[in-house]
């Protein structure tokens, strides 16, 4: 039995609400029963940092050192100090890790009966969709004096927090007509990829929240492509693990991602973080890809996300403040837009997060078709009369218009302040004219955002390669008026709501990318440029970088 916390000194602080953390209850929930008392749970204390990251007169984290970082940013020690004893009091074990602080994350972990007295909730098992989850509703309670330094507390509901963004092209029979597919290399190539392009050097981030891949696929898909099987390493995060199981399961996603990326940049490495789908799984990924100094990714791609109705505000804010440290760190974060159109699968007008993040590229999807370097039409990815996707798109009702959109003409929903719109790039992503891939021993089509997250994730790693840097965040380079012309602009179609037109749109944003021209405009402030086809030649850096 544990320990009593009478006359401790948290158990006898009023309590406070931790705002953002209300939980709605599940929808067609069956089955409760209360969470026994007993059993283990672990949590994610997130806290706040010990200095907010400075901005830049583009509304973007002033691009700082890893040093610099671990010494001004990381979490306060004084609230660190405060969860430890609040830990104590509740007899709650504090994991040892030592990223924690960089992560401004703790662990906790410790029995039920602990859990919901330390933090003022209800826990109980309910069976949604056939699965068991645990669930909490309302909001958490925190001691008053934890209120100020603590910013989410994840892991308490483990519900599903995500869905993967792909979509495989349906059966035909061999009598019907379809239309072309495409290997990765060859979208690379339709959208002019510098010839000598590989990414050497560089490491591929990938966050996938279930399902897996086997070395036999890689090793047969890449000999298919006459191309290097990549050097691939898995990382687990909160007990997630490289788990393959049947095609028709996560593993086209964890596949779609690690083959689009690999062979679009054939000489980077591969780091997958797996993790539980779950809020905490999500952000606790995150951080850890974002501050692994041993696969060190300068370039993450996220293909999970849902509506951001069914986030807490909690996990927003801790989710967005993981892409904010990696904006400040220059490590790019690409993130699909979703597969269902303009309602992202919900009532109305939604966008998907985290690609809804200003502090991520958030990437569209088109219908492409073309021949080597040669575009003969691309519109909007939009089959929802086939039952078969749209590329999502809209504009946040959570995260405010950022500076460098100001002069997209990004619409302003109906009765709200101007918000963030998505998403920023595009790619292909119809599964009509998807992508040639190989899952579990078998090749088939694959389409969706979830492509085309990986697509930008290997540009952005042949970029910070041939350039000789991180580019980092990089939006305020390519809604510059001259970053116009290095892209394809995808001027017909829509996503439901959102119609395609001349420069921005809420359905393929920017347009897809004509690389060799962009690269070399995303030099980050405070470096100077070489030409793309010496990727050899290291670029002069001032004595201070700037985003």
């Amino acid at each position: 039995m544990s320990s009593s916390t009478k006359n401790s000194r948290f158990a006898e602080q009023p309590r406070v609400l931790l705002p953002g953390s209300e939980k709605a209850a599940p929808a067609h929930a069956v089955d409760a029963q209360p969470t026994p008392p007993d059993s283990k749970l672990t949590v994610s204390v997130i806290v706040r940092r010990k200095e907010p990251l400075q901005m830049n007169h583009h509304s973007c984290p002033l691009r700082i050192t890893r040093e610099e970082y671990r010494e001004r940013h990381g979490a306060d020690p004084a609230i660190f100090k405060l969860v430890k004893a609040f830990a104590q009091d509740f007899n709650l074990t504090v994991e040892d890790d030592s990223s924690a602080a960089i992560r401004r994350t703790l662990k906790l972990t410790g029995r039920t009966a602990d859990i919901q007295k330390a933090f003022g909730v209800t826990l109980e098992q309910k069976t949604i969709d056939g699965v068991e989850h645990r669930v909490r509703e309302g909001g958490i309670h925190l001691p008053a004096e934890l209120a100020d330094g603590v910013i989410a507390v994840l892991g308490l509901d483990d519900r599903v927090q995500a869905k993967p963004h792909f979509r495989v092209r349906k059966f035909r029979p061999a009598t019907s007509a379809a239309p072309a597919s495409f290997t990765p290399p060859q979208v690379a190539r339709a959208y002019q990829w510098p010839a000598k392009a590989s990414g050497a050097g560089q490491t591929i981030g990938i966050i996938e929240l279930g399902g897996g891949y086997r070395e036999a696929d890689i090793t047969a898909y890449f000999q298919s492509l006459g191309l290097t099987a990549p050097t691939i390493t898995a990382v687990p995060v909160d007990g997630g693990s490289n788990d393959p199981t049947t095609a028709s399961g996560a593993d086209g996603e964890v596949m779609l991602d690690i083959e689009v990326a690999a062979s679009v940049a054939p000489g980077a490495k591969i780091a997958v973080y797996f993790t539980p789908n779950t809020d905490q799984g999500f952000t606790d990924a995150i951080t850890t890809a974002v501050h692994d100094t041993a696969n060190k990714p300068s370039v993450i791609s996220i293909s999970w996300g849902g509506p951001e109705s069914s986030w807490t505000t909690q996990a927003m804010t801790a989710l967005d403040a993981a892409c904010q440290s990696a904006a400040a760190l220059g490590v790019t974060i690409t993130v699909a837009a979703g597969d269902n159109g303009s309602s992202d699968g919900g009532t109305g007008n939604n966008v998907d997060f985290p690609a809804s993040s200003p502090h991520v590229l958030a990437c569209g999807g088109t219908k492409l078709d073309a021949k080597g370097a040669t575009i003969s039409s691309e519109v909007v990815w939009n089959e929802q009369a086939s039952n078969e996707g749209a590329t999502g798109g809209g504009v946040s009702t959570v995260f405010a218009l950022p500076s460098w959109q100001v002069n997209a003409k990004v619409p302003a929903p109906s009765g709200s302040k101007d918000g963030r719109g998505v998403p920023d790039v595009a790619g292909d992503a119809d599964p009509e004219t998807g992508y040639t891939i190989r899952v579990d021993g078998q090749t088939m089509v694959i389409g969706g955002t979830s492509a085309v997250a990986p697509l930008w994730a290997g540009l952005i790693a042949v970029a910070n390669q041939q350039l000789g840097t991180q580019v980092g965040l990089i939006q305020p380079a390519i809604y510059a008026a001259e970053a116009a012309a290095s892209f394809h602009d995808i001027t017909q179609g829509n996503n439901g709501a959102f119609t395609a037109g001349p420069g921005w749109d809420a359905c393929t944003g920017l347009g897809s990318p004509l690389a060799d021209t962009l690269i070399p405009l995303l030099v980050p402030a405070g470096t100077t440029s070489v030409p793309p086809t010496d990727p050899k030649k290291p670029v002069k850096k001032k004595k201070k970088e700037s985003a």
